[in-house]
Formats: structure tokens, sequence, C-alpha cells
């Protein structure tokens, strides 16, 4: 069983940032990062399939962001290596949460350096950069509003709403760090956000293009090809119905409950599996006992 434990494990890392190195999420001892094991971070982003699934949305919403879109369509590889950008997201997020206060900080004046030199126009001549502070927003209000909504669905339905609204208030501190303003720190803060962001949204040929080279991503092995599969519909189904409308993604209620029934299948075994993740690393560098 522990062999078959370890193989497990190590197909599950090697989706995450973690595969690419370069965080030692066990030193230095006693060092509890931005947050510390007691945020509301902390658990929210420690369960590996609900942040895939959260990721995955993440990025479609981000998408219908033309500004959002230009910055990866002009400056990135993603038809060739979209497993490598959710992994480099993930990285950013897991090292922001659970690194030490320096790899933290480290990660982050990286991501500012690397924004400073994402700018251009749009087709129809429109300029923008990825430093731009109301773009950071989205980008950020997207992705933390993608995980706890996934959190909430495959993790902890009972998580208390003043607990989600002390999510929102810690997590902005990365947003800000990067450069955001007027971040949303609450649950209805967000939804009015999202709400009022929908004019500026838009669903043309390009955003058809990223959703298509994600839905066609190779899995990295056989044995991952169901899971990854099954996260990617789950990822659509975590999709607010105006945005879902948008892609032309809309799933009929038996296929979102086969999806949700498939996740809540397959996560236990996972859960079972992963004991070196992110959280646990971290929780070993604040002497905190392994997680049953």
């Amino acid at each position: 069983m522990e062999t078959l434990r370890q193989h497990i494990e190590a197909q599950v890392l090697s989706l995450t940032g973690l595969a690419l190195g370069g965080i030692d999420f066990e030193a230095p001892p006693g060092d509890p990062g931005l947050f510390g094991p007691d945020s509301t971070c902390w658990k929210v982003h420690g369960d590996f399939s609900s942040m895939l699934i959260g990721g995955i949305g993440a990025l479609l919403l981000q998408m219908l962001h033309p500004l959002a879109l230009a910055g990866v369509w002009d400056h990135s590889n993603f038809r060739a290596d979209m497993l490598g950008r959710l992994r480099r997201t993930g990285q950013f997020i897991s090292g922001t949460t659970y690194g030490s206060r320096a790899d933290a900080e480290r990660l982050i004046e990286r991501v500012r350096r690397i924004h400073e030199s994402v700018t251009g126009s749009l087709p129809d001549g429109q300029p923008y950069a990825a430093s731009d502070p109301g773009l950071l927003t989205w980008v950020h209000v997207a992705e933390v509003s993608s995980f706890l909504k996934s959190y909430l669905r495959y993790r902890n339905p009972d998580f208390p709403g003043h607990e989600q609204d002390r999510y929102y208030d810690e997590i902005a501190l990365v947003a800000e760090r990067l450069g955001a303003r007027d971040v949303p720190r609450s649950r209805q803060e967000v939804a009015d956000y999202l709400q009022a962001m929908r004019p500026q949204l838009v669903c043309d040929e390009r955003t058809r293009e990223v959703v298509r080279v994600l839905l066609d991503a190779p899995s990295p092995s056989a044995f991952a090809r169901p899971y990854a599969a099954l996260m990617l519909r789950a990822g659509i189904d975590l999709l607010p119905d105006w945005a879902a409308g948008m892609l032309d993604l809309h799933q009929p209620p038996l296929q979102r409950r086969l999806i949700r029934g498939g996740v809540h299948g397959s996560v236990p075994l996972l859960r079972w599996a992963v004991r070196n993740g992110s959280l646990h690393r971290a929780r070993r560098r604040m002497g905190l006992p392994p997680l049953h």
C-alpha cells in the first residue's frame, strides 16, 4: 500500500508547482510566512483537488477580460505549455501562502518584474500592461473567488461566512503587494465587483482558442489522464452561469451531478496519498503534527 501511495503522490505532485522546485517549504524552522498556520489562506489553499479545479475555473474566467487575454496571447507559449502555466501559477499561490516570508516576497517581486515587461496593444489599438492596477485586481478576484467556490463545493461546504470574508481580506495582501488597488475584501464586495465588471468582458475568437487549447491539453501521464479530464470538467462547472454562457460551455444538470459525484468519489484517495504537499511541508516547518 505504501508503494501505491507513493506512486499516486508522485503523480499528483508532478501536476503542481512543487514540480518546478526552487522553494524549500520546510525552512527556516518556525517562519510563519505571510499568513501563518491559523490563517484562512492555509485552510482554503490546502487541498490539491479543489485548488486545481479552482485554478481551471479562474483561468477561464480571467480570459474573458480582453486585456488579460492579450497579455497571455502575446507573451506566453500557452498553446504548447498549458500545464507549465498552471504549474507556475500553482507555485506562486503555494509559495506566497505556505513559503517562508523571504520566499513569498521573492516570488512577489519576481512576478512584479515580469509584469513590467508584459505590455502591448489590442488589435483595435487599445494599450495594455500587466502591471495595470485595475487589471491586477481583475486577475486576483477571478482567481480567489474561484478558489473559495471550489473549496466550499469540494472540501468544506460548512466553512462559516465570516471565515469566507476573512479569506478575502487576508489574501488581498498578495494582490496589493503586486500592485492591485481597490481590492474587494468580502463576499459582498467580490459579488458587487464581478457584477460591475461584466460589461467589460468579451468572448471572441482568441478567447475560444484559449478554451480549445485548455480542453485539448495533453495529460502528463496515462495515470493522470482520467483525473485531469474530470478536474477540467469540474473547473468548467465552477464558472458562474453568465460566464459559462459567454464561453458556450454550459453543462446539462445531469452532467454536472456526474462531475461533482466523480470528484467527491476520487478525492479521498488523493487526500490519503498526498503527505508531502506544500501545506504538509509548511506544517513541518512550523513544528505542527501531520494532518490526518
